[in-house]
């Protein structure tokens, strides 16, 4: 990094002050808003939508207003790209701009700093000598708890001396990859990478599946991602909404905060067991066997035909009582008007809602026929009378999704039916229930079971979709819960984040492609990242050892972290474990950062109570912050045949800044410096 003159470091510290100034008068501006509306409704929806806004504007002070700055080769130029055009004008004649998490103007409206997901921002992170697409100058800046601690410059069109030479890495950088942390994800936006900037831009009509190994910022580009198409497509996906799923509420607690640090506060965050329950109490757990082929796709079909096959052939003539006289449409009309419904492309209970008004329809035809005159009024009061509607309901019933799986799981004949062709007789009798419930309401529904409601549900009426989902740990999922997911964004886009190699399910997936198909989106784009910011060489090295077993023609990850890193493979007695597990996070626990801790599910509580003995060696205490869930892998480890279970521990992190510190970088999460937890 090159020195750089006090003054010109406190004239930037002098500007970051001013756009805070300015922030704040937005803010007030804002709250002083009269929220009157023409009418009540309107000027609820009014205060609710400058209550938003204010919201947006409230200012972190532990974080810095912008984390970099552009030097255009010419004021008036404008650097194109995707992305709304909101700013296309130099914010001073000699063209330079602010980059931050949001966008500040003064009183006037010019910029004092502008959104890293404006179009213009893009430049900032693309940049380079070969394409310098305009800039002259891109200053980065070093933070600490919000105040610039350092900056760092790159004249990209004429390079000087004191320049990073090519393919040289930014010390700021450098630093912040290398910093221990301790707590929640935050954001990267100071940080991201040229590669990780294409997938966040990518358009709003495009799904993009994301592989990328541990600690490339696949889960970090997921949530910019969704900050940007707010912030691009903001009126479209305000309307329709954009929804994070997670693996487990530990995982949207650790990235709960991302997004709203990036003004983004009403992107819902969920489970993709929340996501199908529907009211639907879990209460049972399936045998492994049976939740894989409950997951199974053949599932879908196996559904559909369930429901369908409710619809019967007419029994009988229907016969209309009118006045004096009764109207009749004889059997083979209603069944050709079963067929048409059926073949046309609705759901089951849109087609049931259809089904009166097309049996009123033929029997105006019966009153044309005999002279009669009949108008559109005739045929709805023909279409509401009893006599349709008790037809109508024997012929096509009203079906629930959970009468419909209690009845699938509880009669072989029914099951049988709906599964010939495509489930064996063996799968079937796994399928099926040994001791049924007495009926639908007192079943004891497993998770499995709710993503097969969810199924049914969507047979019966179709699923709402949103504009945009994001799925973080996808390898994990089903194909029955791809298609839920899916379902959520079947008129949307998605933008899918995953692991081939770090499946921990029976079920997870071993081609992107195919789930990109469960999901609904076979023409999504797979792009990779394999560059590691947050693992250390040590333990990347070691874990591909594994690769060619667990995911043959993945590519290993590079780190590039300076610092190596340190794996210490230690062997002791199974008597002696929980001691020396102890004995290395209490020696651990000295050190700036945090100490994870994967046993064994039964072996955690006695961990813990030894590693609390052992405290002493700690110069200040350390807490149990979460136990995490139990996990069980299937695929062989080395040197272990599972891995069950996992708890945190952190330690206070140390209050001496770094001095070039800068925002979170791609990937970064906790771990102690030039160790690997044990």
């Amino acid at each position: 990094m090159p020195d750089h003159p006090q003054g010109e470091l406190a004239r930037e510290q002098a500007y970051l002050a001013h756009a805070r100034r300015e922030l704040a008068r937005m803010r007030e501006h804002t709250l002083g808003m009269p929220a009157s509306g023409g009418d009540r409704v309107s000027a609820e929806f009014l205060a609710a939508t400058l209550h938003r806004r204010a919201a947006q504007l409230v200012d972190d002070p532990t974080t810095a207003l912008f984390f970099g700055r552009l030097d255009l080769e010419h004021p008036e130029h404008h650097v194109g790209g995707a992305g709304p055009p909101d700013v296309t004008r130099s914010a001073e004649p000699t063209g330079r701009w602010y980059v931050g998490r949001r966008h500040v103007n003064d009183e006037r409206g010019d910029p004092v700093v502008i959104d890293w997901r404006a179009d213009l921002s893009g430049a900032f992170y693309r940049a380079s000598p070969a394409n310098p697409m305009g800039v002259r100058l891109r200053r980065r800046f070093g933070l600490d708890r919000g105040w610039l601690t350092a900056y760092e410059d790159e004249h990209l069109s004429a390079p000087e001396p004191t320049d990073l030479p090519p393919g040289g890495r930014s010390r700021i950088l450098a630093d912040e990859i290398e910093r221990p942390r301790v707590g929640p994800m935050r954001d990267i936006v100071a940080t991201i990478q040229p590669e990780q900037d294409e997938i966040v831009r990518a358009d709003a009509a495009t799904t993009v599946c994301v592989q990328g190994a541990p600690g490339t910022g696949k889960t970090a580009v997921g949530l910019h991602r969704a900050a940007w198409l707010l912030y691009a497509f903001r009126d479209r996906l305000a309307r329709s909404g954009v929804l994070v799923v997670g693996p487990n509420r530990a995982f949207l607690d650790h990235i709960g905060a991302v997004l709203p640090a990036l003004g983004e506060v009403e992107v819902r965050h969920t489970t993709a067991e929340e996501l199908v329950a529907g009211g639907v109490a879990v209460r049972a757990l399936d045998p492994t066997p049976v939740a894989v082929l409950k997951g199974d796709i053949r599932l879908a079909e196996v559904l559909r035909r369930a429901v369908w096959s409710q619809v019967r052939s007419a029994p009988e003539a229907l016969v209309v009582p009118r006045g004096a006289y009764k109207w009749r449409v004889p059997a083979y009309d209603v069944d050709e008007v079963l067929a048409e419904l059926r073949a046309r492309t609705i759901r089951y209970e849109a087609a049931r809602q259809v089904l009166p008004q097309r049996l009123a329809h033929h029997v105006l035809l019966a009153m044309e026929r005999s002279g009669d005159s009949p108008d559109d009024r005739v045929q709805d009061t023909v279409a509401r009378s009893t006599a349709v509607r008790a037809y109508s309901a024997t012929v096509w019933p009203k079906l629930d999704p959970r009468q419909v799986l209690y009845r699938l799981f509880s009669s072989s004949e029914e099951l049988a039916a709906s599964a010939d062709g495509l489930l064996s007789p063996e799968e079937q009798r796994i399928l099926l229930w040994e001791k049924p419930a007495r009926g639908k309401g007192s079943a004891r529904w497993s998770v499995a079971d709710a993503v097969l409601l969810d199924e049914l549900a969507d047979l019966l009426d179709r699923t709402p979709s949103l504009g945009h989902v994001v799925l973080d740990e996808a390898q994990d999922l089903s194909p029955m819960q791809l298609r839920a997911v899916g379902r959520r964004c079947s008129t949307g886009s998605a933008t899918v984040l995953g692991d081939i190699a770090q499946g921990t399910t029976p079920w997870a997936t071993d081609s992107w492609a195919t789930s990109l198909g469960h999901l609904g989106k076979p023409d999504g784009h797979i792009e990779v990242l394999d560059r590691g910011f947050r693992v250390p060489a040590s333990v990347i090295d070691y874990a591909a050892q594994l690769l060619p077993a667990m995911a043959p023609g993945l590519g290993a990850p590079v780190s590039v972290r300076d610092n190596p890193g340190r794996l210490d493979l230690v062997r002791v007695a199974p008597d002696d474990v929980v001691a020396r597990v102890a004995q290395v996070v209490a020696e651990l626990a000295t050190e700036a950062g945090s100490v994870g801790v994967i046993a064994p599910a039964a072996l955690v509580p006695r961990i813990d109570s030894a590693r609390r003995g052992s405290a002493t060696a700690c110069s200040a205490p350390t807490t149990v912050t979460s136990t995490i869930r139990s996990i069980s892998c299937r695929r062989p480890w080395p040197r272990a045949s599972s891995l069950t279970g996992w708890s945190w521990w952190s330690r206070p992190p140390s209050p001496r800044p770094s001095p070039t510190s800068a925002p979170a970088c791609a990937g970064s999460t906790s771990s102690s410096p030039g160790r690997s937890p044990p």
